[in-house]
């Protein structure tokens, strides 16, 4: 095969790798939608009406698995873990961790402190901090995964 033929075929193959993993990654709409899901399931809990938490847990699990199928359901691929990596599966690992810390550390103090709806005020942050941190995330994760060679793991 000559030098440019090589070329052509490996630039396709860099092509579909980027639309594989494109085509993978979490949409961004699906961090806002589980951040406005998520507060409205603290708050019907947190309000304490029995009607309102039955309403609110079966809105909420309706709403989950229809966000989370569409999303799974329109992907026709899935990424190789060694795509991802280690760095990759931190990021997620630290993502997740710091919103749990940050939810907990400030309704608990929120709580100490005397306030009315300490869960439901400190889920705020957290629905945004999923709304704007999720899409950076993906961010981070594309381009971790399109910089790995294209044999596999780094």
């Amino acid at each position: 095969m000559d030098p440019i033929d090589a070329e052509l075929a490996l630039a396709e193959v860099r092509i579909r790798r980027d639309q594989v993993v494109t085509s993978t990654l979490v949409p961004t709409w699906f961090w806002p939608t589980v951040g406005a899901l998520m507060l409205l399931f603290v708050a019907a809990v947190e309000s304490g009406v029995p009607w309102l938490i039955a309403t609110g847990s079966a809105l909420y699990g309706a709403g989950l698995s229809a966000v989370i199928g569409v999303v799974a359901f329109r992907s026709r691929v899935q990424v190789r873990n060694a795509l991802l990596g280690p760095r990759g599966a931190l990021a997620i690992a630290g993502f997740a961790l710091t919103l749990v810390a940050l939810g907990l550390g400030l309704a608990f103090t929120l709580q100490a402190l005397g306030l009315p709806h300490p869960a439901t005020i400190a889920a705020v942050p957290v629905a945004l901090g999923m709304a704007f941190g999720g899409p950076r995330l993906m961010a981070y994760l594309r381009r971790l995964m399109l910089s790995r060679p294209l044999a596999g793991a780094r």
